[in-house]
């Protein structure tokens, strides 16, 4: 099973991911990670990445000073590298459900999670992830695969999406 959730930003993305897995944690080892946003007096300032273990580092912000940038925020690589690259080895390992939240710009600067997300989607495991609604070649290379189902998000779908890929869920792994 291969669902990939897409929708433009605050659709309910992540939300809708993080309400899957809490349906599914009971049943099943999930693996992943998500992201968030940081604010500040109510204005986005940055973005964190967090394991369902409860570790996380700020992923991007608008103070930092680095290379890589998506929009105006600096984007600190190595957040990615700790806590997202780590957990789609260990689901992939442990043949573990994988959730991913998010396959997006800032996640697809690194070479290493595009070839271990490739890598994910072609090892046989159940995987839920959201992704951009971006024309990156990766992006339109995993939303081609014919082994994914894809869902978009929108205010008016989120109940309805929710039951449905929770049923999905339900279904494929016999719960």
């Amino acid at each position: 099973m291969k669902i990939l959730i897409t929708g433009k930003p605050g659709s309910g993305k992540t939300t809708l991911l993080k309400r899957i897995y809490e349906e599914l944690k009971n049943y099943v080892k999930v693996r992943g990670f998500f992201t968030g946003e940081i604010r500040e007096k109510g204005e986005r300032i940055g973005f964190f990445i967090e394991n369902f273990e409860g570790k996380r580092k700020i992923f991007a912000h608008k103070d930092f000073d680095f290379p890589l940038k998506v929009s105006k925020y600096g984007v600190n690589i190595n957040a990615l590298l700790e806590i997202g690259l780590p957990e789609i080895i260990k689901a992939i390992d442990e043949k573990s459900f994988l959730m991913i939240d998010e396959i997006g710009k800032m996640e697809l600067l690194s070479e290493n999670f595009q070839e271990l997300v490739e890598k994910a989607f072609n090892s046989g495991i159940d995987i839920i992830a959201t992704i951009s609604i971006s024309p990156h070649p990766f992006i339109k290379e995993i939303k081609k695969r014919e082994d994914v189902k894809i869902f978009e998000i929108n205010e008016n779908k989120r109940e309805y999406l929710f039951k449905r890929i929770k049923e999905i869920c339900f279904a494929e792994l016999k719960i």
